[in-house]
């Protein structure tokens, strides 16, 4: 490690100073300066970087045994909310995963479709409501709140209407703690752990917002199984499936558990998905010609098979404004990065998104242009299976809500390319990335126009 190239920093302290809120795109910059694999030092912690496509390879393919996610993360997941699948480790993380894909399956997804196009519907309606009254739409918060009312639905059975109640916390909270946990995360030292300001006992409070919204779902669930005793054999949903198997003599499986992955569930079906969407939406209104055979794709299909543009333009928008542009891992004991000794615990970013511009080449890369996509000579050269593009993580611990999510995505943006035109807002400020716990655009300043109306 000392003998990589590394920005200086400066004497006892190292690189701090580093905007939480750029965080990755001072990582990309650093990578542009000193090469795929260098180091960096906040403090007395000292860390990797690397956009070596066989590094991320390795480290994906060897979690949880070998690789794992950082102490830090874990730590502050669970002092901020819960501590579910997403930070377990070893066993304890083959016990949850089993359970959480267990209830994520494309069957179980494919059941949800109703609910899920009727709350598709009522975000049509509401972003009709503002074009017909002239009203610019909130596009970023109706997106996250369509996303956490998916998740809520999907997990636990239940219609919270987030999209029509803004008066609702459950959504603020959620925001506001992910954007704690980031700032946490890269923090150089854990001083709330001993001093705590006023936007620490602000996460903690929101913290325990949230867990005492998942712990009414948990006994909305125990009281629907009680007086319908057939969801013990068939449960609706993840909860009741989760809450069956903690039942089960021996299962393992605590309540504290079944809290844990109910906030993790949360958690992750708000955030990334919307800025999928947000994102998307983004680089659309952007690119008009896009725009416009989107929606001559959509007209021309009744529903969702078959739209292999619409997934053109998805895998376009996650390979320019990818959700998660890093990654963090840790080994679990001393390893090896191609030759580079890395002792355990020592941290290794790795920059998905600089990692796949490395890989591959492209003149355009800049443009959005989805027709790359459909190209049969670059599919094999751009496609995920052949892993230079990892949106949903990779290896044993690829993201279990994959199959939900793109539901989500190509439910919402079919609706939206038969519905609506998207314009950007002229004279708009320039929309940054923000790195909170994901990459979340600074702004949505956009119109939507009803196609009927324009």
């Amino acid at each position: 490690m000392d003998h990589l190239p590394g920005p200086a920093g400066y004497p006892l302290v190292g690189n701090v100073g580093i905007d939480t809120a750029h965080f990755h795109q001072q990582l990309e910059k650093w990578a542009h300066e000193y090469g795929p694999l260098y180091r960096m030092r906040l403090m007395d912690r000292r860390f990797i970087v690397s956009s070596r496509g066989k590094d991320i390879a390795q480290i994906l393919h060897d979690r949880p045994d070998q690789w794992r996610r950082t102490q830090r993360l874990a730590s502050v997941l669970e002092e901020a909310a819960a501590c579910g699948v997403f930070s377990a480790e070893g066993d304890e993380w083959r016990r949850q995963r089993k359970l959480v894909m267990h209830a994520l399956t494309p069957e179980v997804v494919n059941r949800f479709q109703p609910t899920l196009a009727a709350m598709t519907e009522r975000l049509r309606q509401r972003w009709l409501a503002a074009a017909q009254a002239g009203q610019p739409q909130r596009l970023l918060r109706d997106l996250k709140a369509y996303a956490l009312d998916v998740t809520i639905g999907m997990a636990m059975g239940q219609d919270q209407d987030m999209l029509d109640h803004e008066d609702k916390r459950l959504q603020q909270d959620i925001e506001f703690v992910f954007s704690q946990v980031a700032r946490r995360v890269v923090a150089p030292i854990a001083y709330w752990r001993t001093v705590k300001l006023p936007v620490d006992r602000a996460t903690d409070a929101a913290g325990a917002r949230i867990r005492a919204a998942v712990d009414g779902f948990i006994a909305d669930a125990r009281a629907r199984m009680a007086a319908d005793p057939a969801l013990h054999d068939q449960p609706g949903n993840l909860l009741e499936a989760m809450l069956v198997a903690a039942d089960s003599p021996g299962s393992g499986i605590s309540d504290e558990m079944v809290q844990a992955n109910a906030i993790n569930m949360v958690f992750a079906g708000e955030d990334t998905t919307a800025n999928t969407l947000a994102w998307l939406l983004y680089l659309l209104a952007n690119a008009p010609h896009a725009a416009a055979r989107l929606a001559e794709e959509a007209d021309g299909k009744p529903g969702l098979e078959q739209m292999p543009y619409l997934d053109a333009c998805v895998h376009e928008a996650m390979r320019m404004k990818p959700v998660a542009p890093i990654l963090a891992a840790e080994p679990v004991r001393d390893a090896a990065l191609d030759g580079v000794q890395v002792p355990a615990g020592t941290v290794v970013f790795l920059l998905l998104r600089h990692a796949f511009e490395r890989e591959v080449a492209l003149a355009d890369g800049a443009q959005f242009r989805p027709e790359r996509w459909l190209d049969p000579a670059m599919k094999e050269k751009l496609d995920d299976p052949a892993r230079k593009m990892v949106p949903f993580g990779g290896g044993p611990r690829f993201c279990p809500g994959r199959y939900l999510a793109m539901c989500e995505i190509r439910t919402v943006m079919s609706m939206l390319a038969r519905s609506f035109t998207i314009h950007a807002v002229p004279d708009a400020p320039p929309v940054e990335e923000v790195f909170t716990f994901t990459m979340t655009p600074s702004a949505l300043p956009l119109l939507l126009r009803a196609r009927s109306l324009c």
